[in-house]
This record gives structure tokens, sequence and C-alpha cells, in this order.
């Protein structure tokens, strides 16, 4: 005589005379599919498709599909993959699956926020034609690597702007905001003593509002 205990998510055993034998079920992944072409002329059918074929290879239970039509990789707002990262916050699934890398993010530091905000959330990232999974320890691995790809783009950057910066001031070069010279300063000073406003005293003189607050302040330290 036999019979079955389950033990939680995933685990049960079965018990066969004196014998307990202890076993894993296969679980099922809740897994979202994500597709976007760049023309209202193209459609997603080829690319949901091939998604859902990886899904019902994998036994995978698709829970939404999110498509972008006529939406540039460039653009910031993509409404279906705003739906999703929203989604995503809410772990309404497990894993996103979609079918090329330039599908998902615009740039590769918008990519790794994407990626961060999913593990975040230990959801992980399906992209079937360069086969990544981050399932897996090389799938992990990629991503690690473009996210220091990323911190090297933005230190190239930095060191780019400190060092035109620094060949500016050897020029002899003023930089920051532009002054304003000492009459004009005794001059907002006086207007100030007659009780006018801020926004009064830029429109007579013809400079913004911030330098005269700022004029002002400074006079007064």
């Amino acid at each position: 005589m036999s019979k079955s205990l389950d033990l939680g998510p995933g685990i049960v055993c079965d018990q066969v005379g004196e014998k307990t034998i202890k076993w894993e079920k296969k679980m099922t992944k809740r897994v979202c599919l994500y597709a976007r072409v760049s023309t209202k002329d193209q459609d997603c059918d080829r690319q949901l498709v091939e998604l859902r074929e990886v899904a019902e290879n994998h036994n995978w239970v698709i829970v939404d599909e999110y498509v972008d039509t006529g939406i540039s990789g460039a653009q910031k707002s993509r409404p279906e993959l705003d739906r999703m990262l929203k989604d995503a916050i809410s772990r309404k699934f497990e894993m996103v699956a979609t079918l090329e890398l330039s599908r998902l993010g615009r740039s590769v530091s918008n990519m790794c926020e994407i990626v961060d905000l999913l593990k975040s959330k230990n959801i992980h990232l399906f992209i079937k034609n360069q086969n990544v999974d981050t399932t897996t320890i090389v799938g992990d691995f990629f991503f690690n690597i473009m996210n220091c790809v990323f911190q090297y783009e933005r230190d190239l950057i930095r060191e780019r702007i400190m060092s035109g910066l620094e060949n500016a001031k050897r020029k002899g070069v003023k930089l920051g905001r532009p002054g304003i010279s000492q009459d004009m300063k005794d001059d907002i000073q006086t207007l100030r003593k007659t009780g006018l406003s801020f926004n009064k005293i830029a429109q007579q003189v013809g400079i913004s509002k911030s330098v005269v607050v700022r004029t002002i302040h400074s006079q007064q330290i």
C-alpha cells in the first residue's frame, strides 16, 4: 500500500510500506511575451508564433502578451513595455520572453535598467535569438558583462567631460554662468529697497528672477 504526501511547492513524498521516497514535481513557470515592430506596416505575428512555440516546448504558461506596434526602439515611452514593467513590479509573471535583445532595450543602459528591475523582483529573462536565459549561469553572466560595459561607457563620458573642462580652463575660457556688472547689481539693490518684487525687478532690469534673487541674497551675506 502506498500514499503520497505533499510537503509544499514542488516537493512530494511517496510512502511505500516503511520506505519514503522524496521527489520533486516539475513546476510550471509563468511567463509573459514581449514583441515589438518599428512601423505600422509590420506586425508581430512571427515573433509571437516563435515565442509561443518556445513556451510550449518548455511547458511554460503564458500569462500575458505585450505587443508594441509601430513603436521605434529609440522612443523612451513604449505603452506595452511600460505596462509589462508595471506588472513586473507586482510579479504577475516569473519570466519575460522576447525574440531579440533589440526588441526590448533601446540602448545598453536602458537594457541594463530593465534587467535590474526584473532581477530585483526575481524575474528572469529569455531571449531566443541570442540564446540568453538568465536562469542559467551563462545567461546571468551575459548581463553582468552588459552592466560592466554600461559602467565603462559612463566612466568614459565623465572622463571626456572632465578633460574638456580642464582644457578649457588652460585656454582661459571662463566656465559657469555669465556674471552681471556691478552697476546692474547696484540697480537691483536700489529697486529692491523701493519695495518692488523679484519679478518686477527682473522685468525692469531685463534678467531672470533667479539672478535677481541670487544677487540680493549674495549682497546680504
